[in-house]
């Protein structure tokens, strides 16, 4: 749930920590100003998706749902747009060892983002622990059965704020007026959503080897690479242009299984579906080092959780990119330089 923290100067020795959803708490004497207590206690608010805390002069009282774009990872993609307001992103396998993006948009949203592209099955375990609406072209009917299935509610092209671009080629050419959708996805009254992650903090996170470099090889044909400068990681081969990349501070890499979502592409190729639930191993990239941990998730709608050999690992508040890395055909590696 959303993490909410009396102010340190209104603490007495009885004094509670409070958690509470949509940005107030039923524990306050006026649940109408979500950012005062009695007694002039003040709520510090963080935002779910990042962990980190909202400004002052900004509620973090939303009246709409996450919205998860899905967007397209090629070169025919380039430029993406939006990349660089969204809170964070997964990186998942598609067919023909080509990977798609969801991207998650909760703390900002903006006018525009794309290309946009059809969701997968794989979308269910990745999108459901935060209960959004998922923004898309589209599905194979398979998938839309299934997405259905796991009341996961999702905004197609034909939906308001939806377009196609004359300056590009179809299917690259679909975009969305992300604030449209969001006027309607408010309409469905949806949950204020929970922490993605348990979120921590620079202190919490342990020492691990220097990694200035990390290369996530999903296929034959695809590798993401990236490159620590700066206090964050920069996507050497991002489809973004520079001023609207991802603003990556973590990037986690989750290996995992994949299976078949039982159909095939328009090209004849078998559509993988990723199978995140369970444990696997996970490589986490903060601050240019890296710590190995093994991330779990007991079903759909469960958070992801890391532990090390000593015990739990939380990701450090921030923006946060997932890489999940096929253990059948993929690949991790980093370097000190």
């Amino acid at each position: 749930m959303r993490r909410i923290a009396l102010s340190l100067s209104a603490l007495t020795a009885t004094s509670l920590l409070l958690t509470a959803c949509g940005g107030s708490s039923s524990s306050s004497p006026d649940a109408s100003n979500p950012d005062s207590l009695a007694g002039g206690q003040t709520l510090t608010q963080y935002w779910p998706l990042t962990g980190l805390k909202v400004p002052s002069n900004q509620s973090a009282t939303l009246d709409h749902p996450v919205l998860v774009t899905k967007m397209d990872n090629t070169l025919s993609s380039s430029p993406q747009v939006g990349l660089s307001k969204a809170d964070m992103v997964v990186e998942e396998l598609v067919e023909g060892g080509l990977t798609r993006l969801a991207a998650f948009f909760y703390s900002d949203i903006p006018t525009n983002v794309g290309p946009v592209r059809s969701m997968r099955a794989s979308d269910i375990d990745i999108v459901s622990p935060v209960h959004p609406s998922i923004v898309t072209s589209g599905a194979a009917a398979k998938t839309i059965a299934l997405i259905h299935g796991a009341s996961i509610p999702f905004f197609g092209e034909s939906a308001k704020g939806m377009y196609r671009s004359s300056t590009r080629t179809a299917p690259y050419n679909l975009f969305v007026h992300l604030n449209e959708v969001a006027t309607a996805a408010k309409l469905k009254k949806a949950a204020t959503p929970p922490d993605y992650f348990s979120w921590g903090t620079e202190k919490d996170f342990p020492k691990g080897p220097k990694a200035a470099s990390i290369t996530a090889q999903f296929s034959g044909g695809h590798s993401t690479q990236w490159t620590y400068t700066n206090g964050s990681y920069h996507n050497d081969n991002s489809n973004a242009p520079a001023g609207d990349q991802f603003p990556a501070t973590t990037v986690l890499v989750l290996r995992v299984k994949e299976g078949l979502a039982g159909y095939l592409d328009p090209a004849g190729n078998p559509v993988p579906q990723t199978l995140l639930t369970g444990k696997g191993k996970a490589m986490v990239f903060h601050d240019g080092r890296m710590v190995a941990a093994t991330w779990h998730k007991g079903k759909a709608a469960s958070p992801i959780t890391f532990t090390t050999r000593k015990g739990q690992l939380k990701v450090p508040a921030g923006h946060t990119w997932v890489e999940l890395v096929p253990i059948n055909g993929g690949n991790v590696t980093f370097t000190k330089k």
